[in-house]
């Protein structure tokens, strides 16, 4: 038995002669003992580490003659010189520290960004067994992955547990509720309430404070507080027992606190209530695979197949109406806040595309503030080529030179990594301001990501480095000292296309820069259909006494002088809806299904928000019966049951929700949803009283504070007992875009630190350049040429590269830019004059950051150029 060859043949390599015979003899008989106690393929590995322990210094044979790698002396004077260096060309040193400082932190920030990400839900011990059940209607095949969505009914749960041994447990949350929840004198109405069965706290890891996890939500009327509203209503969390007061008659005893859910969660929430005591209130629904209100997980055993319930899904099919074409998914839990494509999420949904264009800036900038460093290096390698011909001619060999010049780019990189921590430790706290969310930078203050920040800093100074030191020592002593050596044409070649290689990264994150901004200007202010401007919406969350007062509460608003009208319904655009099972005559004359989403409204509601008819009349108070025998559709709903025009579905026979009747009226299609998705069916239904939550309040007003005041002193009159909570209308919707903007300032912020670092490289050129032609400046001066001449001259050459980089990163960015916006189902077009714009900006930027410099040159006195000859 005998280790592995290449340890013995690594151990040969860099023993010392002297010492190989002892030592590889000891290593041999450790082995035998390792084979005995350990194993074969154990002892081979322990040999292996054994070798690897011993290269130390004493050890190591020389590889060059006289000169040891143990010479710690050495290596000490490397970065003597080295550091002497740095502090002997301040303009240059300062200019590839401050690239390198600012690349570094925006990669930092670029990575506490994508950290954050990528940590949501992580916290779960769980995560890797639970899955979300997703729901899709209507379908006459197997739908495609985006047409589920997260939302489903409530008997999906039980019947998974029931039928599919491979479930050990599930658990159901409902969408948030509005509540007005009482302590005493503390009145607060709370709108991220949620009902959740009693196995919370069993398959999900949020803490409990106070409360025995296995009962917290068992009983009816339980509720447990999260830690904040726990402080905001007792002032501390030792409450258990205690009991709070929701929408005035609802009594919930507080049988649990919990820690606040973590910020890197997809699903919020401020309390929770046990589901029983949903279902005690509403049982009907828990047997409704019709009724859409629930988010279903499901955890499952160990080793299990998600694949296994694919399989055994027509269990619960054969369970529902063979009228309701419902068809069941699954989608790992793990992942899902980034990858998911379902619709109706539990909370925001972040971007893998976001995430990979970011983590690509964060490269580009590296590689940017690296080539800075490349192309000064090289271009001062004639100022050093006299340093490097003396020290060879003392016998210098091209590997200590090397390891020398490597040694100066370590010891920048590495100052301007220590600058980077220093810099992002301080910037983290306003960054979330920048993100809209809490940035954590400590998550990544940890041993295995300093090893991480050690090996990247490593790999900055060589790469950054490695080609200037690999150019420097290979000069010829002969030719340096005879003043034969002068720059190569290759090295400008080199230098050329590395400039041009940055701005074309540059002018690529530039045009996505303007791409970004014009989309998001188009989602914010394009046409959705629908009025929203100077729209104040007050949610009342159901409240009876609201509802009964409804005919007052709109007599009296709409004897304001600066309301214009107001109206009643359910949702309002941009807001939570639900799905509804419908039946529609078709063509055919027989009743479809399907589950359009559905807008329960008053007679108000489509004039008073300017929602254009396509076919038929709105409902109206003047027709008795629409309040029980009428719908309207929207335009998306025509072809969703065979209709090619509004004119054929009026008149035709509808089925929902218990209602019956006939079709009534076509709506043109509006924006109901955010400008992501497509305009998907929708169905509108006069709304009852007890089917009303939101009051729509359209004003015209250049007083706004004062109209508010107003409006709210109205309603504090009437109906006291609930808080005037309003929203407008075009600020609620714009919600739906907050991470779309974030992402924006994103891009534009570190695209316009990419651009900074390229600028300040080739302002560094351009300081070069102009040094090394100052004399053939001042002798066209002398012979008359004037200063714009110079400036031309010499700039005309960058301003070329800028040219050539924006040909090639423009079908670049063309092709990544079109795939980005293939995620907006309302987009704006790709133009040539957002291209045109962006790269006459870089050109500008770039023109601007070196013309100074040039004409500082060129105005210089000939005289002083010259006469040092």
């Amino acid at each position: 038995m005998t280790p592995f060859r290449f340890s013995q043949q690594l151990f040969r390599w860099f023993c010392d002669p002297k010492l190989h015979p002892s030592i590889e003899g000891d290593l041999l008989e450790l082995f035998e003992e390792h084979v005995k106690t350990k194993g074969k393929q154990r002892a081979k590995w322990q040999f292996l580490w054994e070798v690897v322990k011993l290269f130390r210094p004493g050890i190591i044979k020389s590889f060059t003659g006289n000169q040891r790698l143990n010479q710690l002396g050495m290596i000490k004077n490397y970065f003597k010189i080295g550091w002497r260096n740095v502090m002997n060309q301040k303009q240059f040193s300062g200019i590839n520290i401050i690239g390198l400082t600012i690349g570094i932190s925006a990669c930092l920030l670029i990575l506490c960004y994508v950290y954050n990400e990528l940590s949501y839900d992580k916290y779960h011990s769980n995560l890797d067994r639970m899955y979300r059940v997703l729901h899709a209607y209507g379908e006459s095949e197997s739908p495609a992955a985006e047409s589920y969505q997260v939302w489903g009914s409530a008997p999906a749960g039980p019947a998974m547990m029931d039928k599919f041994p491979e479930v050990e447990n599930f658990c159901r949350f409902t969408s948030p509720s509005i509540w007005l929840i009482e302590n005493d004198d503390k009145k607060f109405q709370e709108d991220n309430i949620l009902f959740a069965d009693s196995s919370t706290f069993q398959m999900f890891s949020w803490r409990l404070l106070a409360g025995d996890p296995e009962t917290v939500l068992v009983a009816p009327n339980s509720i447990v507080l999260t830690q904040s509203m726990a402080m905001k209503y007792f002032g501390t969390v030792d409450i258990v027992g205690e009991t709070l007061i929701a929408d005035h008659e609802q009594q919930l005893k507080i049988t649990g606190v919990m820690e606040d859910v973590p910020p890197q969660s997809q699903m919020t929430f401020d309390a929770l209530i046990s589901m029983t005591s949903f279902h005690n209130w509403r049982p009907g629904i828990f047997s409704n695979w019709g009724y859409v209100d629930f988010y279903t997980y499901l955890l499952l055993n160990e080793n299990t197949s998600i694949a296994s319930l694919r399989d055994k899904n027509n269990l619960i099919y054969d369970e529902m109406s063979e009228s309701e074409r419902h068809f069941l998914d699954y989608e790992p839990m793990k992942g899902a806040y980034l990858h998911s494509v379902a619709a109706r999420q539990p909370g925001d949904v972040g971007s893998i595309s976001n995430v990979y264009m970011l983590s690509s800036i964060g490269l580009f900038i590296l590689i940017i503030a690296c080539v800075n460093f490349i192309n000064l290096a090289t271009a001062r390698s004639v100022e050093r080529a006299k340093e490097v011909g003396v020290r060879k001619t003392l016998g210098a060999l091209r590997h200590d030179l090397t390891f020398q010049f490597l040694t100066e780019s370590i010891l920048i990189a590495i100052f301007s990594s220590l600058l980077a921590i220093g810099i992002v430790a301080l910037i983290v706290p306003y960054f979330h301001y920048l993100v809209g969310k809490p940035i954590a930078f400590e998550g990544l203050l940890t041993a295995k990501y300093a090893a991480f920040y050690i090996g990247i800093t490593l790999f900055i100074g060589i790469l950054a480095g490695l080609y200037p030191a690999w150019v420097l020592s290979r000069f010829s002593p002969s030719q340096v000292l005879k003043g034969k050596f002068r720059s190569s044409r290759t090295g400008t070649k080199l230098r050329r296309s590395l400039v041009v290689f940055q701005f074309c990264l540059a002018i690529i994150l530039v045009i996505a820069t303007t791409v970004v901004y014009h989309q998001l200007q188009y989602m914010q202010n394009k046409d959705m259909g629908f009025t929203q401007d100077q729209m104040v919406v007050v949610d009342f969350g159901w409240d009876n006494a609201v509802q009964d007062r409804m005919k007052l509460l709109k007599r009296e608003y709409l004897s304001h002088p600066d309301v214009i009208s107001v109206s009643a319904s359910r949702a309002v655009p941009g807001d939570f809806f639900p799905n509804a099972g419908t039946g529609i005559e078709n063509p055919f004359g027989e009743i479809q299904y399907h589950a359009p989403a559905i807008f329960e409204i008053d007679a108000d509601f489509v004039p008073n928000f300017d929602i254009e008819m396509a076919a038929g009349r709105s409902f109206s108070k003047d027709f008795v019966n629409d309040s029980i025998e009428s719908l309207m559709v929207n335009e998306a709903a025509l072809s969703l049951y065979g209709y090619s025009s509004a004119e054929e579905i009026i008149g035709k026979k509808f089925s929902q929700w218990g209602r019956k009747g006939k079709i009534i009226g076509v709506v043109k299609d509006f924006n109901y949803k955010s400008l992501h998705a497509k305009i998907e069916p929708l169905s509108l239904r006069y709304g009852q009283n007890r089917d009303l939550r939101r009051i729509a309040i359209r004003v015209n007003s250049n007083r706004m504070q004062e109209t508010i005041a107003e409006l709210q002193m109205i309603w504090d009159n009437l109906v006291p007992q609930r808080p005037f909570n309003y929203v407008f209308l075009d600020q609620s919707f714009n919600q739906h875009y907050k991470s779309d903007l974030r992402f924006g300032r994103l891009f534009g912020v570190f695209a316009l630190i990419a651009i900074f670092i390229a600028c300040l490289g080739l302002f560094g050129l351009t300081v070069y350049a102009t040094e090394q032609r100052a004399k053939e400046i001042g002798i066209r001066k002398v012979l008359g040429a004037s200063i714009p001449r110079i400036m031309s001259l010499i700039s005309k050459e960058f301003l070329a590269l800028v040219i050539i980089a924006a040909i090639v990163a423009i079908p670049i960015s063309w092709f990544g830019m079109h795939l980005w916006l293939e995620g907006f189902a309302h987009r704006v077009t790709l133009t040539v004059t957002m291209f045109t714009i962006a790269v006459m900006s870089v050109a500008f930027i770039a023109m601007s950051t070196i013309g100074w410099q040039i004409f500082a040159t060129a105005r210089r006195n000939p005289v002083d150029v010259i006469k040092d000859e």
